[in-house]
């Protein structure tokens, strides 16, 4: 029989933040538990609130399967004498299962006969084994941050006040932290504070909203949204787009009411990133704008009640954003009181990292990074790359990113157009900063592209060298998002430059600031190169040996490296790949202690030999204009010509003769053919399944 299973955890608010996740992973455990104790179910369905996490089983069943396992023991010659008797181990081995002899079953393995013994375990009832496995799921959410409460023992992210769990109309009675899971639930905090029962999740999808608690988070949003729609309506705008303060502001309340505000149209003249970052930041107040894309003078805000009269609690918001933009706009004047050049003496004064000096000292060593990537790239114009070098972290000094940090860059840019620089300029200073997140646009302009690399791949140097680096959740200087930020603008500029170049450059910049070892950093910090592109590129479904085949062939040249990776998984899906992979693997077997020496055609005894030879000259002859120009598919297919010739010598000759010479000859045309190979892949690292 099925029933279901309704667990609520009250609590004080839970950072918004903090929802999402904890969602995900009280899911997670549930569907673990159910897994672990043979409980089938058909859904496991997860809500949240502020004040409230909530688990919802459909479908579980009311005990757990039953279980037959087997159990083996000792060896059958073990167990039994010659004449058939059972021993001291067979009837240790049925007295250890509660079992008698002649219980005992002869199992067939590969390593011979076993006495095995079979166990039926008769299933638990679910009530009995959620009492036991509830509480353990709810000390088992992972938040970000947790803590103890009062004289309690439990970690939890905000006090627990009350747990509902219920199953089939029936308490699963246990205690977790001296409170007792009961049947009664509670309503909004601000209009329907009271208990309720509940009986079943049926009732209590009801009751909940008589008591204004709306607790899908999809429905919250779904409310915003179209109470958004209306508004945009009535002032005739539109809502700029921002799913992230969408998210947020629906995990910051139960039960969701769009209200519309306005503010004086003197602050439109503030710039348009600045409003919205005031507003979203400090207020978490959605921006409009007309058809036209220009910022209107009105808000929205979504509040946590469904007031009567709306006007005092408009107001209430207009007054403090009138307060925050007034701030904005004294901060936006007093800045431009002064040239963004003016800013860089500032730098001078602000540590970057306490064994990596202040900023000014960055910039310099951006400067030389910069520099040295511009003469590979050319097409840069030395002097405009010089000024944003040299203007690109001036806007920390100001007093608007001091206030708002998420502007930086976009300040600078600002800043810049206003003390007269170039539009190529300003852009750059902006994209140096970029991508910002996962997702975020790349530099668009090399002059940007170049400060960024350069930027970045100073920072991962740094880190590095002085030991900061990152291990588990522990990375203060985000340097896996910088990571996958190189790997991401190489990619999209294709820059003929390398890893292993950036990474020597950054560390000679380094020299007289920090102590170390040069060479020992540079191979931690490819490493690290190494398994962000090998993430990223399994992340793409590319399969694990692929990308690591590939890898072991060399990652230099970003660009180039995922070309031979889109190349080799294409060429998996050809007939010719597994024989040939075959026969490579086969080879590169052989060869692997042989250190190398040329091919001396008139040691050849068999045609065998020649015909390989041969046919390896004309590949060699192919193969430079293909990898030259990138058709590393074409490549693959020209060296899988070698197959039957490959496989024709292995049955037409012992590699390893008796004959000394012969034999280091055999080894070295074997060489030659993986030479061939080992630009695009390392087929030793493929798996045949």
């Amino acid at each position: 029989m099925v029933k279901e299973l309704l667990l609520e955890i009250g609590t004080e608010e839970i950072p918004a933040a903090f929802l999402p996740g904890a969602m995900a992973h009280l899911q997670t455990l549930c569907e673990k538990f159910c897994a672990e104790e043979r409980l089938s179910f058909n859904a496991v369905r997860c809500y949240a609130t502020p004040r409230r996490l909530i688990l919802h089983v459909e479908g579980l069943a009311d005990r757990q399967e039953d279980l037959s396992r087997k159990v083996i023991g000792p060896p059958k010659s073990a167990g039994y004498d010659k004449e058939g008797n059972p021993t001291k181990a067979a009837t240790g081995f049925a007295r250890s299962q509660g079992v008698e002899v002649s219980d005992l079953i002869i199992e067939e393995t590969p390593r011979g006969d076993y006495l095995a013994v079979i166990r039926e375990e008769t299933g638990r009832e679910t009530p009995e084994l959620l009492s036991d496995g509830l509480p353990k799921i709810i000390t088992s959410i992972h938040f970000p941050k947790s803590m103890r409460w009062g004289s309690g023992t439990l970690r939890f992210v905000r006090p627990i006040h009350w747990v509902l769990a219920i199953y089939d109309d029936a308490v699963i009675p246990f205690e977790i932290d001296g409170i007792r899971s009961g049947n009664l639930s509670r309503g909004h905090r601000f209009m329907s504070p009271g208990s309720f029962t509940v009986h079943s999740y049926k009732s209590y999808k009801a009751s909940a909203r008589e008591r204004f608690v709306m607790y899908d988070l999809q429905e919250r949003v779904d409310v915003i949204h179209r109470q958004i729609s209306a508004i945009e309506k009535e002032v005739k705008g539109r809502v700029i787009p921002d799913e992230a303060l969408l998210q947020e502001v629906a995990c910051l309340v139960e039960f969701p009411t769009v209200l519309c505000g306005g503010f004086d149209t003197d602050f439109l003249a503030i710039p348009r990133q600045v409003l919205i970052t005031s507003m979203r930041e400090h207020q978490r107040y959605f921006s409009m704008e007309n058809k036209k894309g220009d910022l209107i003078p009105y808000f929205i805000t979504v509040s946590n009640t469904r007031p009567k009269d709306t006007s005092t609690i408009v107001a209430g918001n207009e007054r403090v954003l009138r307060a925050r933009l007034t701030d904005a706009a004294y901060f936006f004047e007093t800045d431009r009181k002064h040239s963004l050049s003016d800013f860089t003496a500032s730098l001078q004064g602000v540590t970057f990292q306490e064994k990596l000096g202040t900023l000014a000292e960055k910039v310099e060593r951006i400067r030389k990074l910069a520099q040295g990537l511009a003469e590979k790239i050319g097409l840069i114009d030395p002097d405009a790359l010089d000024r944003v070098v040299s203007l690109c972290k001036a806007d920390l000094c100001t007093e608007m990113v001091g206030e708002f940090p998420s502007l930086q860059g976009v300040m600078g840019r600002e800043y810049a157009l206003l003390s007269g620089e170039s539009d190529a300029v300003a852009s750059a200073i902006e994209e140096h900063y970029r991508p910002r997140f996962v997702g975020d646009l790349l530099p668009e302009s090399d002059l940007g592209a170049v400060v960024s690399l350069a930027d970045k791949m100073d920072t991962i140097a740094g880190c590095f060298a002085v030991g900061l680096k990152p291990s588990g959740s522990v990375d203060p200087y985000a340097l896996r998002r910088q990571t996958l930020a190189i790997l991401g603008i190489l990619q999209k500029k294709g820059y003929p430059v390398g890893l292993g170049e950036m990474t020597e450059v950054a560390l000679q910049a380094l020299q007289g600031k920090v102590d170390v070892d040069t060479g020992a950093c540079r191979d931690e910090i490819l490493g690290y190169f190494r398994g962000r592109l090998s993430a990223m590129l399994t992340g793409e479904e590319h399969r694990y040996d692929t990308v690591d085949a590939v890898l072991g062939a060399g990652f230099d040249r970003v660009r180039e490296t995922r070309a031979r990776v889109e190349a080799l998984s294409r060429f998996r899906e050809e007939p010719l790949f597994e024989p040939f992979t075959v026969v490579c693997k086969r080879a590169m077997n052989i060869i692997k202690d042989h250190h190398g020496s040329d091919v001396d055609p008139a040691l050849f005894k068999e045609t065998c030999e020649r015909d390989l030879f041969e046919a390896a000259a004309k590949v060699e002859d192919e193969l430079p204009a293909l990898l030259d120009t990138g058709q590393y598919g074409g490549a693959l297919n020209a060296i899988a010509a070698l197959r039957d010739p490959i496989d024709q010598f292995f049955e037409g000759v012992l590699v390893m003769d008796k004959e000394k010479a012969i034999r280091n000859n055999r080894l070295a045309l074997l060489t030659r053919i993986a030479s061939l190979i080992s630009p695009i892949a390392d087929f030793s690292r493929i798996v045949i399944e």
